[in-house]
C-alpha cells in the first residue's frame, strides 16, 4: 500500500452537508453538562457499534510522564465519572501518586467528542462492591488471577493462575479483592465538541473552582 493510500482524504463538501445536520441543534445556551452529556450518551448509544461507553484516559506518573488507555465508563452523576480497574495496574499506580486525570469520548459516527479534566477520588467500599457483584463470575475470577500491568511469562501462565482461583472459590461466592475498586474523575473543566462544515467546529467549555461552584460558559474557538 502506498502512504499516500494510510491516510483518508479530507471531507468534501458533500460530505461536511450530510454529517453536519446531526450537529445543528443549540448547544451554546446550556449552563450545566451533566445533562448534556447524558443526551449525547443516549444518542451514541443508538448510533456507535461497540463501547459507547469508551473513553480515553489520560493519567501522569511521578515524573510528570503521560500514560494513556481506553477503559470503560461504568457510572457518571453530578459527582463525576466512574470507572473500575486493579488499584495495582499502572493507571492506579499513577493516581496514587497524582490524583488527577483527564478523558475523552469520541463517539466518530456522531462527530462529537467530551473532554472532560479534573481530579480523581475512590469510590466507596459500598460502589465498588455493588459493581464487582454485577461483572460476569468468569470476570470476577479473572480480576483475581490477574497481575494487571506487570510481566507475563505466558498465555499458559495466565490461564494456569485463573484456573487456580476458580479452583478455589469453587462454586462459592466471588468476593472483591482488595487490590480492585472504582475511581471517580470529579471534573472542573469540560468540553463538549461537535463537527461543524470546514473545520469551523462548534466548542462549548464549562468550567468551575470545585464540586460545589457554578459552572462558568465558554464558547471557544474552533
Amino acid at each position: 500500500m502506498a502512504k499516500k493510500d494510510l491516510i483518508p482524504p479530507s471531507p468534501s463538501a458533500e460530505d461536511y452537508e450530510t454529517a453536519s445536520a446531526a450537529n445543528a441543534a443549540e448547544i451554546f445556551d446550556r449552563d450545566e453538562p451533566f445533562a448534556l452529556f447524558a443526551e449525547w450518551l443516549e444518542d451514541a448509544k443508538a448510533k456507535e457499534v461497540n463501547d459507547a461507553n469508551a473513553m480515553a484516559l489520560a493519567t501522569a506518573d511521578a515524573s510528570g510522564l503521560p500514560d494513556v488507555r481506553m477503559v470503560l465508563l461504568k457510572g457518571v452523576d453530578a459527582r463525576g465519572f466512574v470507572f473500575y480497574t486493579n488499584t495495582e495496574s499502572a493507571k492506579g499506580t499513577q493516581l496514587g501518586v497524582n490524583a488527577q486525570a483527564a478523558i475523552c469520548f469520541h463517539w466518530k459516527s456522531l462527530r462529537r467528542q467530551v473532554r472532560i479534566r479534573g481530579a480523581v477520588e475512590t469510590v466507596s467500599p459500598d460502589e465498588a462492591d455493588a459493581y464487582f457483584a454485577s461483572r460476569a463470575r468468569d470476570s470476577r475470577i479473572g480480576a483475581w488471577a490477574s497481575k494487571q500491568s506487570r510481566p507475563l511469562e505466558s498465555r499458559f501462565a495466565l490461564e494456569k493462575a485463573v484456573a487456580k482461583e476458580a479452583a478455589r472459590f469453587g462454586l462459592g461466592e466471588v468476593p472483591r479483592p482488595p487490590h480492585w475498586s472504582g475511581y471517580r474523575v470529579v471534573p472542573t473543566q469540560m468540553e463538549f465538541w461537535r463537527d461543524r462544515p470546514f473545520r469551523l467546529h462548534d466548542r462549548l467549555q464549562l468550567t468551575r473552582e470545585n464540586e460545589d461552584s457554578l459552572w462558568r460558559r465558554t464558547r471557544l474557538y474552533p
